[in-house]
């Protein structure tokens, strides 16, 4: 599993309904896209569930590489990168994947945490506190997805999960769900 996420922070008097209309316009457009577990299209907007700023920052679940690629240099990508230049892509590892006890639910939310692998600790330990976080967020009520991923250039452990009430049971950014396309979820590593 690979993940990605670029993040379009927006001048803060942006009328996030533009976001709001391409995503409705275009969002199905990933529906079926070989190689992609799911793409949460998630906006952040300033003062709502305490976000300093206005953005857009899809998170991305790829099944393969070859899905990924072909997204970025074959794909729709370019019209993010016509309308609104070419923004930096992160990509992380993944270490843990888990359906969540509302597996079945609309996500309404998602929670992105960050955090620095810590030095000194045994690389085995982390992914196994890692993996065992995702599975408790999993098993959370509301919860619909749950995953963890690493980038190891920066040594940054990202958690991710998907809830399906603006209530969640994780610490992190909270982020709108508008729309997910999720055509190889169910081949998602565990």
């Amino acid at each position: 599993m690979h993940a990605m996420q670029y993040e379009l922070t927006l001048p803060a008097d942006y009328d996030m309904e533009i976001i709001r209309r391409r995503v409705a316009d275009r969002g199905h457009l990933l529906d079926d896209w070989q190689g992609l577990g799911l793409k949460a299209y998630l906006v952040r907007e300033r003062g709502m569930h305490g976000s300093p700023v206005n953005q857009y920052a899809p998170f991305y679940l790829w099944n393969t590489g070859a899905g990924m690629n072909a997204f970025l240099w074959k794909g729709p990508f370019q019209g993010i990168v016509d309308d609104f230049g070419r923004p930096s892509v992160r990509q992380w590892s993944g270490l843990a994947y888990e359906e969540g006890s509302a597996a079945d639910s609309a996500a309404q939310v998602a929670v992105v945490r960050r955090q620095r692998v810590p030095d000194g600790v045994p690389l085995t330990e982390v992914m196994a506190v890692a993996a065992r976080e995702t599975e408790r967020l999993a098993g959370e009520g509301g919860a619909v997805l749950s995953a963890a991923v690493v980038d190891t250039s920066r040594w940054e452990l990202i958690h991710f999960s998907l809830w399906e009430n603006d209530t969640p049971k994780a610490d992190g950014d909270m982020y709108t769900v508008l729309h997910m396309s999720a055509p190889g979820r169910d081949r998602l590593p565990g």
